[in-house]
């Protein structure tokens, strides 16, 4: 069926291209974003790999399989999107005057991934060689890591580590050595956080959801790793540790007071996350458990058009997550 459909893709056939290309897309798109740590710029890089797609089919001479194929054009695609210079998001005004951040953060066009786009895709990589299960693979940290990296160097952790590629595979895929694969995935292996231990996650994440719509800033800050993480992409500003998260909250609350601040369910990541609605949708919280506290949380200040799109994306309401019109439970 498959060879059919080539031949007739190959021929023109705008149907049969669609046929074959559909069933890779999902993945495609999450490997752009892995590659971009932006939906937005991933939604774009998936268009532009089809369509190069398209335009070189005729020529595709069927050496590898399509979907290897596929891959190589998205990564190339990716990596000449990296090279050529990405658009950085313009720092949004905060709408209240923030404490001073413990760091401003590099990496502010961060997105959240809906975990719905997830549905569908194998627990675990394909390929043979493959280290990352599907949620590791996807976590915001893991993200953010490969952000850091020289493009080519997350490519290769990418390629061998969560798609299972083999070292010959990859060199080939990038147009380097195995050498050179094997030297750059050591040292993106070095640079890529530790798995997090798993966690009782369900009672608190209930529990912040709760806390944060009543505005408790004490209720919240009790539910903290001493080490915690606040970070706000596209805002630089990042808060480490308790009394630095404790208190921006309070100016975060005193701001949201009697503004009717809902939350609704929507993970993304593969973690735990909130679509945020203040008078309207007001971005997306992805929260990241260690144990039975919150070792991180991530503010993403979303247009909109993201928040609304995001949060179609989850069907379940937290409980406890629904205040009053004056904020209160």
């Amino acid at each position: 069926m498959e060879a059919s459909a080539l031949d007739r893709a190959q021929r023109g056939d705008a149907e049969a291209f669609r046929e074959l290309t559909q069933p890779h897309e999902r993945e495609l798109l999450l490997h752009c974003y892995r590659m971009l740590g932006s939906l937005a710029d991933a939604e774009d890089l998936l268009q532009d790999t089809l369509v190069a797609a398209w335009q070189g089919l005729p020529g595709f001479e069927r050496r590898a399989s399509l979907r290897t194929w596929l891959y190589r054009i998205a990564t190339n695609r990716c990596l000449n999107a990296l090279r050529d210079g990405r658009r950085r998001p313009r720092e949004p005004v905060p709408p209240f005057p923030p404490p001073a951040p413990t760091r401003r953060g590099e990496v502010t066009w961060l997105q959240p991934y809906p975990d719905a786009l997830l549905d569908g895709l194998p627990a675990s990589a394909p390929g043979p060689e493959a280290r990352l299960e599907l949620k590791e693979s996807v976590g915001l940290a893991f993200v953010a890591a490969l952000q850091r990296m020289p493009p080519r160097q997350a490519a290769t952790l990418i390629l061998r580590d969560v798609l299972g590629y083999s070292g010959a595979e990859t060199a080939e895929l990038l147009g380097t050595t195995e050498t050179a694969v094997k030297g750059a995935l050591q040292r993106a292996r070095a640079a890529t956080p530790s798995r997090p231990a798993g966690s009782p996650e369900d009672e608190v994440v209930s529990r912040f959801a709760d806390a944060f719509t009543r505005g408790d800033v004490e209720a919240v800050v009790a539910l903290l790793t001493d080490d915690v993480w606040l970070s706000m992409p596209p805002a630089p500003h990042e808060y480490h540790g308790r009394e630095a998260v404790r208190e921006f909250l309070a100016r975060s609350f005193r701001h949201a007071a009697g503004r009717g601040l809902t939350l609704t369910r929507a993970d993304a990541n593969g973690q735990p996350a909130f679509v945020a609605d203040l008078d309207g949708p007001a971005g997306i919280i992805v929260l990241t458990p260690r144990g039975d506290l919150l070792a991180a949380i991530a503010r993403f200040h979303l247009p909109p058009k993201w928040a609304r799109s995001l949060s179609a994306y989850g069907n379940r309401s937290a409980a406890g997550t629904k205040p009053g019109r004056d904020g209160s439970a």
